[in-house]
């Protein structure tokens, strides 16, 4: 590994606990910006006064949060591949911006999203392949995100897909992947097990309770994976900033779902 990409890479994982919450902030492209990413600057300043490690997010937000400019603490990730839910090829992620461009920006890693199974995916793998290099060049960590949706998967949270995603993301370069949560810890075990990157599980859809946002984070932690990239169900979770604190001292400070709970419990 480059030594600019360790360095960078100490902006985003803890060095005590060596695992990282990352908060994408990227929703507003695919979806449309959700409530909880409507004032972008306060979105960021929340998360960073409940202790995430990075948020992540595309170049216009950069520019318009000033985040790598006011959270000098923060570790900033600039996503560089998109599609929209608007388009009939939603799940066809392209580029849109580039390596250079994010180091420009003040950016400590890139990400981008891969949809295998896409009847496009060829050009996705290709894409990958090329930012990897170029993130080697510039000693610049790469974050990939990766799902099973479409052609012949039926369902996308099967053991074998998730950990078939976490593999490739491995084998194209990834320092860090991103991957859904399988539903408990031993099936989660083997996606972790085939994968030689630090393995961050995603948060997907809202979750209906507190209690079962943190028995999976807590069992996805127990599998070996490295934290988590949770996006919709922290920042439009009613009380955040005592969400992030809670998630935190799982992530970090090796908490309970009951310890978790006690401290959403005291700070409300």
């Amino acid at each position: 590994m480059e030594l600019g990409t360790k360095k960078r890479l100490s902006h985003i994982f803890d060095p005590n606990s060596h695992r990282t919450i990352i908060v994408p902030m990227d929703h507003g492209m695919t979806i449309r910006a959700p409530e909880g990413l409507v004032n972008i600057h306060k979105a960021v300043d929340d998360m960073n006064e409940g202790g995430a490690n990075a948020v992540l997010m595309h170049k216009g937000l950069i520019r318009a949060s000033g985040c790598a400019d006011v959270n000098a603490g923060l570790g900033l990730i600039m996503h560089i591949a998109a599609s929209t839910n608007l388009s009939p090829m939603g799940n066809t992620k392209i580029l849109t911006g580039t390596v250079e461009e994010a180091i420009r920006l003040g950016a400590d890693a890139v990400s981008i999203h891969l949809n295998l199974g896409d009847a496009n995916e060829r050009e996705m793998l290709s894409s990958a392949g090329m930012i990897a290099d170029h993130c080697n060049r510039w000693g610049m960590p790469l974050l990939m995100m990766l799902y099973g949706r479409g052609g012949l998967i039926r369902d996308s949270f099967n053991v074998d897909v998730v950990a078939q995603c976490a593999r490739v993301g491995a084998e194209l370069g990834a320092d860090i992947v991103k991957v859904s949560y399988t539903g408990t810890p031993e099936s989660f075990a083997k996606v972790t097990e085939c994968c030689c990157c630090p393995v961050v599980i995603a948060g997907g859809e809202m979750i209906d309770s507190d209690m079962r946002l943190f028995q999976m984070v807590y069992d996805s932690l127990q599998a070996g994976g490295a934290g988590l990239s949770i996006g919709r169900n922290v920042f439009d979770h009613p009380r955040r900033v005592t969400l992030m604190k809670a998630l935190n001292a799982m992530v970090h400070s090796g908490a309970s779902v009951d310890d978790a709970m006690t401290i959403m419990a005291e700070n409300g």
